[in-house]
């Protein structure tokens, strides 16, 4: 499957901008820059851009996606755009202190991903396997260029929100990826004393992975940051599945903040 695992810089062009200068401003290369926005015939002429589009700039190595401050933009525009809400983004970028106010090109941690569109994709198809609304899909994708709710050409990459919930983001493993014993599981979570529970059911509703425990690094109101080690009780009956997460509520035990993943299993 076709995700990018290079980092990626989410850019909006302003006025003045080539790709020469957003390239040599952001670290990456013409090329790249063109390969990943589909910035070609026949999708569009070699090159051109506008003001107001939005680009993906892929950089070499890690695994991160980022948006930049585009002038007029807020965490609760961003929110819509990645599907969660300005409190997540707000926690998984700690360095912010007033949540009403960003900075222009300021580099802010987006719960998304990079997805290329392979042979015989359509949006609908990639929007259900990744567990999105193709309306989702569509918004985080919203002004880049050539890209139309009717047509999608091998080779053009789309940005995916992360699965998240008011207090919980998941960020590894990613949806509809092969998931193995002994892989982390990864995220930010606001919990009460801290504690993030998961567990894991395959499309049987076969329980794989009995409810545990793990322990984020603050305490709600805080965010903090969770990582532990999958583990398997039992073997899975179907190839495909979910991972949960979530909270439980202390007053009644009920389940609280679900956030599933789509996964398949080998």
């Amino acid at each position: 499957m076709p995700i990018i695992r290079n980092s990626h810089l989410i850019y909006t062009v302003q006025p003045g901008d080539t790709l020469y200068s957003i390239a040599n401003k952001l670290g990456s290369t013409i090329p790249l820059i063109e390969q990943s926005n589909a910035l070609y015939p026949p999708i569009t002429d070699p090159g051109l851009i506008y003001p107001g589009q939005v680009l993906i700039v892929s950089k070499l190595g890690g695994h991160q996606v980022k948006q930049i401050v585009a002038p007029g933009d807020s965490l609760y525009r961003y929110a819509q755009r990645y599907s969660t809400n300005p409190d997540s983004l707000q926690g998984i970028n700690p360095q912010l202190g007033d949540p009403t106010f960003v900075y222009v090109n300021q580099a802010l941690l987006v719960p998304a991903f990079v997805y290329e569109v392979a042979q015989r994709d359509t949006l609908t198809k990639i929007a259900n396997r990744f567990g999105l609304s193709l309306t989702a899909l569509l918004e985080a994708n919203r002004e880049r260029p050539g890209l139309s709710p009717d047509v999608i050409y091998p080779g053009f990459r789309l940005i995916i929100p992360l699965p998240s919930s008011a207090n919980i983001v998941v960020f590894r493993p990613l949806p509809s990826t092969t998931l193995r014993e002994g892989q982390r599981l990864r995220g930010f979570a606001r919990a009460f004393e801290g504690t993030v529970l998961y567990r894991i059911i395959d499309d049987n509703d076969q329980v794989v992975t009995k409810e545990k425990s793990m322990q984020a690094s603050a305490g709600g109101p805080a965010f903090g940051s969770f990582s532990t080690s999958i583990n398997f009780d039992r073997s899975p009956s179907t190839t495909e599945g979910e991972i949960w997460v979530y909270t439980r509520s202390a007053r009644d035990g009920s389940i609280q903040d679900l956030v599933q993943v789509k996964a398949l299993f080998e």
